[in-house]
């Protein structure tokens, strides 16, 4: 019965949703020439499509659509408490996209949004025009990856290509991509600029099969990641989330001693380590979404509305994976 529903469903981006002011920008143009034999449905407002009431996260994640829309104000966002700023007093991030193509069971997004059909903004010089609003005051640190995965689409948009050109010119700017993609392939031509940071979320294999759904194995990102470096790219490492899953302390071990088997631990710009935490509101609606998932359905700690492991088990697993790496980083090039 299973195979059958799934036979039933549409290919990914069999429909395209596209807001009518979005029509005549030069992406979208793109982009519906690159999907050619995808149904255009016109709409006026990105919101008619992805905020309706009643969707299924997890069904559409299936089958996902695509909605190509235009964004005013608000393109630049404060960075959050919860997440690592990296000693930079300016943290911001942006949404150019929302929603990823992957299905980690674990992610946020499935908590944070109604929909799993996927967003792009494609006024891309507005998100640049705000940035440079942002430089005549302060120099600014900026995530352009945290509610997406902008490499694994960078063979449709071209995003991270055009943020890489943007911060050349820009030297008060240093931003971030975070990704799980071995997509390095389509930035190789570039030129490494020293205020852009290539960062990879790393997992073992074990935590990739079963809840990183549709992502690259530890093998095509590390491959990716000695590219990147080799070719003088600024890399951070992302051990984040960890994971309390059957025989973790071996599952890390064979981590991170695979990566720095491949990798000069010398030439990473740093890494980062972090345990899974989310939102307490967030993790009720990804339960209801998730009902059968260990991962979801663990007893976390609620602190101040975030879930986490008990301080107990957080400090145990923190202090074991950071001794693995310190083995191999300077330990002044790790953050928690």
């Amino acid at each position: 019965m299973q195979s059958l529903k799934e036979g039933l469903l549409n290919r990914a981006f069999s429909h395209i949703y596209v807001e009518k002011r979005a029509m005549e920008y030069n992406l979208t143009k793109e982009i519906l020439k690159r999907l050619e034999g995808s149904k255009i449905i016109e709409i006026e407002h990105y919101k008619d499509v992805f905020s309706r009431a009643n969707q299924d996260f997890y069904l559409q994640k299936k089958s996902p659509k695509l909605i190509l829309a235009v964004k005013n104000n608000n393109l630049i966002y404060k960075g959050a408490e919860v997440c690592e700023d990296f000693g930079n007093k300016h943290f911001y991030y942006t949404s150019i996209m929302m929603n990823c193509i992957y299905d980690c069971e674990y992610c946020y997004l499935q908590g944070m949004y109604t929909s799993s059909n996927i967003v792009i903004f494609v006024n891309i010089d507005d998100y640049f025009k705000e940035v440079e609003e942002l430089l005549k005051m302060h120099p600014v640190y900026l995530c352009i990856s945290y509610d997406t995965d902008l490499l694994a689409f960078e063979g449709l948009t071209n995003y991270v290509r055009e943020f890489v050109k943007f911060a050349k010119v820009n030297k008060d700017l240093t931003i971030e991509i975070r990704t799980k993609s071995a997509n390095f392939s389509l930035i190789r031509d570039i030129e490494p600029q020293d205020n852009v940071i290539l960062a990879w979320t790393l997992s073992p294999d074990g935590v990739i099969e079963k809840y990183e759904h549709r992502t690259p194995n530890l093998k095509r990102r590390v491959e990716s990641i000695k590219e990147a470096v080799d070719r003088g790219w600024r890399v951070r490492l992302c051990f984040d989330p960890i994971l309390y899953i059957k025989n973790w302390r071996e599952e890390y071990r064979v981590l991170v001693e695979e990566v720095f088997s491949k990798i000069d631990a010398d030439k990473i710009y740093d890494v980062s380590i972090g345990l899974f935490r989310v939102s307490k509101d967030y993790l009720k609606r990804m339960r209801r979404q998730r009902p059968d998932s260990i991962v979801l359905n663990f007893p976390y700690d609620s602190v101040e509305g975030v879930c986490s492991y008990d301080k107990e088990l957080s400090e145990n697993m923190i202090g074991y994976v950071y001794s693995l790496v310190g083995k191999y980083v300077d330990k002044k090039k790790i953050y928690i």
